[in-house]
C-alpha cells in the first residue's frame, strides 16, 4: 500500500470531514500515548498509553481502537528542533507516521510537539496530580497536548 494519505495539516480536515473523531499520538521508542478528539473536534482527550513491544501488536491494538470509536484521521506528534528545523526525532515520527500510513486509509498528518510532554506535565501540576501519577500519565497527557494544538488550529 502505498503512503498517500499522509497530508498537510489544512488538507488533513478536509479528507476527515466535520463531526468525526480524531485520534492523537505521542509516539515515543517505548511508550505511544493515545488521545481522542470529541467528534465535534474541541476538545482532546487523554486515552492510553500502548508499551511498544512489536509493530505488529500495535498495528492491532490501534486498529482496534480506530473501528471501536469511530476515528476518521491520525495526528502525530512531530518533534522538531526549538529552531525549528527537523532533527533525528523528527525523522523517526516520520518514519512512524510513514509506517502506519502503510497499513491504513485514514489522512495522517503531523503537528509540531515542541515542550508537550512539559506542557502536559504543566498541566498535571496544575490538576494537582501527584508526581508518580504524572509520570505514568505523562504519555497520554503529551498526546491530548499535542492534539489540542491541532484542535485550536482548526477551530481558529
Amino acid at each position: 500500500m502505498e503512503t498517500i494519505n499522509l497530508c498537510d495539516n489544512n488538507d488533513f480536515l478536509i479528507k476527515v470531514g466535520k463531526n468525526s473523531r480524531i485520534l492523537g499520538i505521542d509516539p515515543g521508542k517505548k511508550n505511544i500515548g493515545l488521545s481522542v478528539s470529541d467528534p465535534n473536534q474541541k476538545i482532546a482527550t487523554p486515552f492510553k498509553i500502548i508499551v511498544m513491544k512489536k509493530f505488529k501488536q500495535f498495528l492491532e491494538e490501534l486498529n482496534n481502537i480506530i473501528r471501536e470509536y469511530e476515528i476518521k484521521g491520525i495526528v502525530i506528534g512531530n518533534p522538531i528542533n526549538m529552531d525549528g528545523t527537523p532533527g533525528p526525532r523528527s525523522q523517526s515520527a516520520r518514519d512512524f507516521a510513514q509506517n502506519i500510513s502503510k497499513n491504513t486509509k485514514l489522512p495522517i498528518t503531523l503537528w509540531d510537539e515542541r515542550l508537550s510532554s512539559e506542557g502536559a506535565f504543566n498541566l498535571m501540576s496544575d490538576l494537582d496530580i501527584n508526581s508518580s501519577k504524572k509520570s505514568k500519565n505523562l504519555d497520554q497527557h503529551a498526546a491530548a497536548f499535542i492534539l489540542q494544538g491541532y484542535l485550536d488550529f482548526l477551530n481558529k
